[in-house]
């Protein structure tokens, strides 16, 4: 066990006993956050028939346009006839467009259309208008710091989809 009085451990000891109590808190925070971060979201999906499994498709596959069907059912985690009835309103309203693959015919290669591109266009500014101000209110040290217990809490595979994709790759 590390020594209360050392130096080098002075610092981080509170981050790593935390009570049961603090832990609580945290979970009810991430809950509180998560809501107030999707909801400027759902007001602008509200009365347009779609929901959050619509938005998360439309973010990523505006992230990486040419995803296939496949890799977004991973990135989602949901099942393959969840994401196709989600795939299909969105399909059917013009949002969203299915290409042949060059090298595999057999594959869907999605891409978000104009209209595709303006509605994910507003449910990001909103959401990115919202981590912003939260950002600046927190500071440098606590951006870092948040995200660092993000991608902690993220399973290795989900960890690896996503630094994959912030270094640009899918």
């Amino acid at each position: 066990m590390a020594e209360k009085n050392s130096s080098t451990n002075a610092g981080n000891e509170s981050l790593l006993f935390l009570t049961d109590e603090q832990l609580r808190k945290g979970i009810e925070a991430m809950f509180f956050a998560y809501r107030g971060f999707t909801a400027d979201p759902d007001r602008i999906l509200e009365g347009m028939d779609y929901g959050r499994a619509h938005h998360r498709a439309l973010h990523f596959i505006h992230r990486t346009p040419g995803n296939t069907v496949g890799n977004l059912l991973a990135i989602l985690g949901v099942t393959k006839q969840s994401l196709n009835r989600v795939l299909r309103t969105l399909f059917d309203d013009g949002l969203v467009e299915a290409r042949t693959g060059k090298t595999d015919r057999r594959e869907r290669l999605l891409y978000l259309t104009e209209k595709g591109r303006a509605l994910e266009r507003a449910l990001s500014d909103a959401q990115r208008a919202r981590m912003r101000a939260a950002y600046r209110a927190a500071g440098p040290q606590a951006v870092q710091g948040f995200r660092t217990v993000l991608e902690a809490m993220m399973d290795p595979e989900m960890r690896r989809r996503f630094t994959g994709m912030a270094e640009g790759g899918q």
